[in-house]
């Protein structure tokens, strides 16, 4: 029996770096499948092609975890408000509800998605583009996994296998050697999208006829729509007044039904918003307390077009983690 035990561990041992070899090699073809599917979605999100890849291959155990095999679900996504079809699976809780795409490209977009427009994750798209240690550790701190080796994982994968020279082209066009060149063209980050501007007070919006002005208000523009920041002082009336407006208009601009006391910090729109938002910033991850109004205030588009954009019923509001479209969806 001793010897049988002894054989057979024998055995395994010679049989170890054969099975390593294999995990290599399925690694390697796996990054060979998606690296133009992450270098596409680096160049129309931010998130780095390394990143993506190394995610993947970590969390799809290099495209063979069930998930992707029978949901094409490389990043684990759950449930959590989607319509679309189901798979479910043990995970933190038993026959966990996970989301099941029709493609895997479907599976990349979303979970670049589900970065990009997250507040949680914006501080990483402020990061140089080639800094995959900041993302990973980024990643981890902003809460993304609870292994605590997470981020060390990512970077190991990545400089194992050269991910990082995905993250130096925006797509697959290389030179005479076959090196892949330029970098990409990103997008502005979140950050800078929403950063105000500050601009000069404009011509049409000069102190009332007696010449009076209470307050010396800044003023900004976001998605080129003007606007102040109210100081707690005001109501839409005087506001109104200040600005040589009707009060009716400033309410419409607003999305508000009655004049009343605007809250300190409330940003107040002195112009209609947008139907839709920038190309750049087209979706959002609900945050806890956030209503479709204040995201209609946040982003500069009406209330009625994130409805539309949507499919919801004027009046309802989105649960905590949805991700709603604020531009119209192709």
């Amino acid at each position: 029996m001793k010897f049988f035990f002894r054989t057979i561990f024998a055995v395994a041992l010679l049989l170890m770096p054969a099975l390593a070899l294999q995990g290599d090699d399925m690694r390697e073809k796996y990054i060979r499948q998606w690296r133009d599917v992450a270098m596409e979605q680096m160049a129309a999100s931010g998130v780095p092609a390394s990143i993506t890849l190394a995610q993947g291959c970590l969390e799809s155990a290099n495209g063979t975890s069930r998930l992707a095999v029978e949901a094409n679900n490389h990043f684990g996504i759950k449930c959590r408000n989607w319509s679309g079809p189901v798979v479910h699976h043990d995970d933190d809780i038993k026959n966990d509800c996970f989301r099941r795409y029709e493609s895997a490209e479907q599976s990349f977009s979303d979970h670049s998605d589900f970065l990009r427009y997250n507040d949680r994750y914006s501080f990483l798209f402020d990061l140089e583009p080639g800094d995959y240690r900041g993302w990973a550790r980024g990643l981890k701190k902003a809460g993304y996994a609870t292994d605590p080796s997470y981020a060390e994982k990512l970077i190991k994968i990545i400089e194992d296998y050269k991910l990082y020279q995905y993250d130096l082209a925006g797509d697959s066009d290389s030179d005479e050697k076959g090196e892949l060149v330029a970098e990409p063209a990103l997008p502005p980050s979140p950050s800078t999208l929403e950063r105000p501007r500050e601009v000069e007070r404009p011509l049409n919006f000069r102190p009332n006829s007696l010449g009076k002005v209470y307050i010396d208000y800044k003023f900004y523009e976001k998605h080129g729509v003007l606007y102040i920041i109210a100081t707690g002082t005001e109501t839409y009336a005087s506001l109104a007044r200040e600005f040589n407006l009707f009060k009716r208009e400033l309410l419409r601009y607003n999305e508000e039904k009655k004049d009343h006391t605007i809250p300190a910090g409330t940003v107040v729109y002195l112009e209609p918003k947008r139907t839709q938002s920038s190309k750049d910033l087209a979706k959002h991850v609900v945050e806890e307390g956030e209503t479709m109004k204040s995201m209609s205030q946040r982003f500069a588009v009406k209330m009625k077009y994130l409805y539309k954009y949507n499919n919801m019923r004027s009046g309802r509001e989105p649960e905590p983690g949805t991700i709603i479209n604020l531009r119209k969806v192709k």
